[in-house]
């Protein structure tokens, strides 16, 4: 009988590919709600790492639902899909060796807990960016809080569909009291020991 061994052992190790860019593959996944910042944050933490000799990917709708994901809507069920997918984006980063950096609204605790799940808690940093969502509809950049006020919108998080708080985020950002260098700076801080080796 033909032993066929799968793949992956076949392959680089993700400790090989660690050891080559000085770094640990992990993910920090960024949840909140839409205007909390999130993705302003994930850019500003993306630049601060790779000035530090990091390499680093940022994830978020803007470059997930224009490609991989852009046959997905905003219903929980397509989120959950969204989720999943990226999640196993995500695991084929960090078996490189990247530090992936996530931004996603992800309303629900269980949605969270799949991604983990398929990443691996071991490779997962939960960052609650928490702002209030006065705070968050007062800045609404994108205008979306005014249209899903105006019922142009369904089922938009914090307004007429859910958003679940972490019970135990590994990082909690209160942007309402920091500039956003400052909650760059704070995550960074709290982070840097898990990405080096």
């Amino acid at each position: 009988m033909n032993n066929i061994h799968p793949i992956f052992d076949k392959l680089l190790t993700k400790s090989d590919k660690e050891l080559f860019l000085n770094q640990r593959g992990i993910v920090l996944w960024f949840t909140g709600l839409s205007g909390s910042g999130k993705s302003t944050i994930a850019e500003g933490l993306e630049k601060l790492l790779f000035s530090k000799g990091y390499f680093v990917q940022v994830l978020d709708g803007d470059n997930t639902r224009t490609g991989i994901n852009k046959n997905l809507g905003f219903s929980i069920k397509d989120r959950e899909e969204n989720i999943r997918r990226v999640a196993e984006i995500s695991k084929l980063f960090i078996d490189s060796g990247v530090i992936c950096i996530n931004s996603f609204v992800s309303p629900t605790i269980e949605i969270r807990q799949k991604a983990k799940d398929i990443i691996g808690s071991e490779n997962f940093i939960e960052v609650f960016v928490n702002t209030p969502l006065e705070v968050c509809e007062a800045r609404d950049v994108k205008g979306l809080y005014k249209k899903a006020r105006a019922g142009e919108i369904k089922g938009f998080t914090g307004i007429d569909s859910p958003f679940e708080s972490p019970l135990k985020a590994d990082v909690e950002l209160l942007t309402a009291n920091q500039t956003v260098e400052e909650s760059i700076h704070d995550v960074f801080n709290k982070v840097i020991k898990r990405l080096s080796l």
